[in-house]
């Protein structure tokens, strides 16, 4: 794909700029404070095995570096909002009201193209480029903090040649229909400057938490010293803008107090939010929350003991047997984070509701798992007190249970009865062999994989979300907790990790890696990586005897125990 030249900022001001689109700062001076490359690199193949006894000894430290500026003194957290501020507003660039057939884009990596739209899906949707090239567009679902739609759509080839990619207009069935039938009606000319994933600093969302705290979330961050939170809404007649230091900010993750209640508005108010430095352009932002006026309630919800979360791509045949057996287990509720996937998942979580507490969540951002882990740890606080930090892949599991004649809903309580400075639980994680499958077994997983390397190569947490430090910092299997807390291994349970699977479905993984600091296994690095798989290297083609590697010992205890409870390939449908 051709490189395309990043516009000028007299371009994106010509160009104009949608309400949920870009927020940038016109400032005189001063470099770009952001770049696409990440802040800090998180060592690679974290987690050694451990011994699986009682008293096993405390983890090691959390690997925190000193890369990450600090987090401004309490002094000037909360400093006061600067409401319609003169010099503020003369460098915000003039927005325009969002038209109806406009939507906010995003060039993604594979050449796809990501579009957030108010309108609701009604039927076929198309992406129309400039030059009158299209194709289908696909939804993903709605964002739970704006309430926008997404959308993703093949960037067609005639578009690539263009030097300065311009956003696509999202034409939904009555549109396009009408426009087809207008034989002289000119193609498509959206004017609006494409952003790339790849190369641009992007502030992709935000969560408005019930404490009041705005999450806001974002890539390509390289200076925290100095940021500020910037909001943009509506008072009325009156636009209100306002400005803030960032309480936290690590990772992708940046939490800021929340802006001024207004005074004069009803019902609920649409916030644009993004993240600057005095003096430097703000970075471009597609985030945008509504916040909604208080309801009193007397009705306190009542909290989960444990929940799990999860991120996931075209996951439907594994979700129904990973979601049952953990329901039987003694998990409440179980938040999937959607990531682009085509093969109906939110159908089939749709169907898993009627007899389980099971949600999806648009989760359409390339390679930000830590962060879809940090809202969720976030903005389900109040829902859980522990959660489940697993893929769908896992298996929690005792060797303790082999006799059982009937799952318990109980048998997770031994593992969270813990004292109460406990706020994180460690899991020694088993990664299973191919166990001689060629395709996926139509038993399912824990099932049809009986064999395992010996020793635990890796963990997963059970992580206490009231303990979890404000930044919401985590490295996929483990969150920062809060100093009055720690974090303990728990010898009661493990995880069976289902990882080594037949290689149909195992070199799936060679596209790309969810995590943000986790190399993808077609790049020469970090070969030696846990992450990976032992001797494998970068190639993507199926190794002779993959069917009979890194099987060290027979394991069939789950299997067996699984047959017996819910009979030989449960998670099939019915």
């Amino acid at each position: 794909m051709p490189r395309h030249r990043r516009c000028s900022r007299l371009r994106r001001i010509v160009g104009g700029v949608s309400v949920g689109a870009l927020l940038l700062l016109a400032g005189s001076g001063g470099h770009n404070a952001y770049s696409g490359r990440p802040v800090f690199s998180l060592p690679l193949g974290l987690g050694a095995p451990f011994p699986l006894v009682a008293d096993s000894p405390a983890p090691p430290p959390f690997p925190f570096a000193a890369d990450f500026s600090p987090s401004p003194s309490p002094q000037s957290q909360y400093s006061p909002f600067r409401l319609s501020d003169d010099s503020l507003a003369r460098r915000l660039l003039p927005l325009r009201l969002r038209a109806s057939q406009n939507a906010d884009a995003v060039l993604l990596p594979d050449q796809e193209v990501l579009i957030l739209d108010d309108a609701e899906p009604t039927g076929d949707a198309i992406c129309a480029f400039q030059g009158g090239a299209s194709s289908p567009a696909r939804p993903l679902g709605m964002l739970p903090a704006s309430g926008l739609h997404a959308y993703v759509c093949r960037l067609p080839d005639p578009a690539q040649s263009f030097q300065q990619l311009q956003a696509p207009l999202l034409l939904h069935s009555s549109t396009s229909s009408a426009a087809a039938a207008a034989p002289d009606s000119p193609s498509p000319s959206p004017g609006r400057a494409l952003l790339n994933w790849s190369s641009d600093p992007i502030v992709f969302d935000s969560a408005h938490l019930d404490g009041g705290d705005v999450l806001v979330f974002a890539k390509g961050i390289s200076r925290r010293q100095g940021l500020q939170c910037l909001y943009r809404y509506s008072d009325g007649a009156d636009t209100m803008l306002a400005t803030t230091p960032a309480i936290t900010s690590v990772q992708q993750v940046t939490r800021c107090p929340s802006p001024p209640t207004p005074v004069k508005s009803g019902g609920s108010t649409k916030v644009l939010v993004t993240l600057g430095v005095t003096g430097e352009d703000p970075m471009p932002s597609l985030a945008t929350f509504r916040r909604q006026q208080a309801e009193s309630s007397s009705v306190t919800p009542q909290k989960s003991s444990i929940c799990a979360c999860t991120m996931g791509r075209n996951i439907s045949k594994f979700l129904r047997e990973w979601a049952l057996y953990h329901s039987a287990i003694g998990m409440d509720q179980f938040f999937i984070y959607d990531n682009g996937s085509e093969d109906n998942l939110a159908g089939l979580v749709a169907q898993l509701s009627s007899g389980l507490n099971i949600t999806t969540v648009p989760w359409p951002w390339t390679k930000v798992q830590e962060a879809g882990l940090s809202h969720c740890a976030a903005t389900q606080q109040a829902s859980c007190q522990w959660m489940a930090v697993i893929d769908v892949d896992e298996f929690i599991f005792s060797t303790s249970w082999a006799g059982l004649e009937k799952p318990s809903k109980s048998l997770l309580e031994p593992v969270i009865s813990v004292d109460d400075s406990v706020g994180q639980i460690y899991l020694a994680c088993y990664d299973f062999a191919p166990s001689g499958q060629t395709a996926h077994p139509p038993e399912g997983v824990c099932q049809g994989y009986t064999c395992r390397l010996k020793s635990p190569q890796r963990h997963k947490s059970l992580v206490r979300l009231d303990a979890v430090e404000p930044s919401l910092m985590n490295v996929v299997h483990r969150f920062k907790l809060k100093p009055a807390f720690k974090s303990i291994w728990t010898a009661f349970a493990r995880v069976n990790h289902y990882k080594y699977q037949a290689w149909s479905e195992f070199k799936v993984k060679f596209k790309r890696r969810v995590s943000a600091y986790v190399a993808d296994w077609k790049d020469p690095i970090n070969l030696d990586s846990k992450d990976r798989a032992p001797g494998l290297g970068v190639d993507d083609t199926e190794p002779k005897g993959w069917a009979q590697r890194y099987c060290e010992v027979k394991d069939n205890i789950l299997q067996l125990l699984t047959a017996r409870w819910f009979g030989v390939g449960f998670g099939n449908p019915h």
